[in-house]
């Protein structure tokens, strides 16, 4: 079972994300912007992968050219070090499609 990272630690591991910003105290949430609409669905479909593969997936909206991504640890009741690593790796994967 994953824990819930502590509430005194919560807003220092989002900080230490890049433009990643916490919402309602259990999830953090990214947009990323696109130079069109398939390369938002290009970068959704490589986070889908990952999330599959790891058993970890986040909620996704497509919005034309901006794609937000939000994440919590449902099982947790809140966020977890899993949210934290996940929002890395989809940071590198933006990075490397970019």
């Amino acid at each position: 079972m994953l824990e819930r990272i502590p509430e005194d630690k919560k807003q220092e591991r989002v900080n230490s994300l890049n433009d990643w910003k916490l919402e309602d105290e259990k999830f953090i949430v990214k947009r990323y912007r696109f130079k069109d609409f398939l390369k938002g669905v290009e970068f959704v479909n490589a986070v889908a992968e990952y999330s599959e593969d790891i058993q970890h997936h986040p909620f996704i909206s497509i919005d034309y050219k901006m794609v937000t991504m939000k994440l919590t640890s449902w099982s947790a009741k809140g966020l977890t070090e899993l949210d934290i690593e996940c929002a890395h790796k989809y940071d590198e994967l933006y990075k490397s499609m970019s």
